[in-house]
């Protein structure tokens, strides 16, 4: 009688990943020892140094109507205290599932339920159907692999959505506004940790006068790039996470 195992829920999935392997449990590590850095040095500022490793999920906080900034006495200061460390213990949780999913082969690869290729028609046209189905050179495969999990899943296109709309907002801001404020807050919270190295990047166009124009274009790209990035790991986190079809034990 054949026995069929029975599907993990997703917060067991979810551990699997934040604790399966040597880059996940890595994270976790260097994350440790920066929250205790943070609490024995509070004067030594290691403080933006944990909400960059947990970017960019940290960063929602300041949405929030209450932070450990906040100028609040008793419990109220407390409730804010104990809010945000749950809360980068939980985005630090996640981040660590992101890079496990890494070490982790997708389940879309050889899915049991997938369509073979049908057979040939001895009778069609062979010249039609080289033109009509070329194969793609071996690059351009493993560049759409790479992209893939990037598109192929709500989670990584519902967050590509918001960063373009955080780009959107950024250059009319930049562009078309006279006084942009701070526009550029948003695409470097939602595409952190890499948007850093975009603002980096993007720093000396804003110095030179001449070329102050490209700054804002430049920064755009590199905040592109690091959304792009950072969809391909959600992706990814999405194909670990999908429950895998039960199989009859032999």
């Amino acid at each position: 009688m054949p026995n069929t195992s029975r599907p993990h829920g997703l917060p067991h999935r979810l551990l699997a990943l934040a604790t399966g392997n040597w880059l996940a449990r890595g994270y976790l590590t260097v994350f440790a020892l920066s929250v205790v850095a943070m609490f024995l040095f509070p004067e030594s500022g290691f403080a933006p140094s944990a909400l960059l490793l947990t970017a960019p999920l940290s960063y929602l906080v300041t949405f929030l109507p209450f932070d450990p900034g906040v100028e609040v006495d008793g419990a109220a200061e407390w409730s804010a205290l104990g809010f945000w460390v749950v809360w980068l213990l939980l985005c630090a949780f996640v981040n660590a599932a992101v890079l496990g999913a890494l070490l982790t082969r997708s389940t879309n690869a050889a899915s049991p339920g997938s369509r073979a290729p049908l057979p040939r028609v001895p009778g069609s046209s062979e010249r039609g159907a080289m033109d009509t189905a070329r194969p793609a050179s071996p690059r351009s495969r493993r560049i759409r692999a790479l992209l893939a999990p990037a598109v192929d899943n709500w989670l990584a296109r519902g967050y590509l959505a918001v960063v373009a709309a955080s780009l959107v907002f950024f250059l009319v801001a930049a562009y078309l506004l006279p006084d942009p404020g701070f526009a550029g807050i948003w695409p470097i919270m939602t595409t952190a940790p890499l948007s850093i190295v975009a603002l980096l990047v993007s720093a000396p166009a804003e110095w030179a006068s001449s070329l102050a124009w490209l700054s804002p274009l430049l920064f755009s790209a590199g905040a592109a790039l690091s959304g792009l990035f950072n969809a391909v790991l959600l992706g990814r986190l999405a194909r670990a996470l999908r429950p895998r079809e039960a199989r009859p034990a032999v």
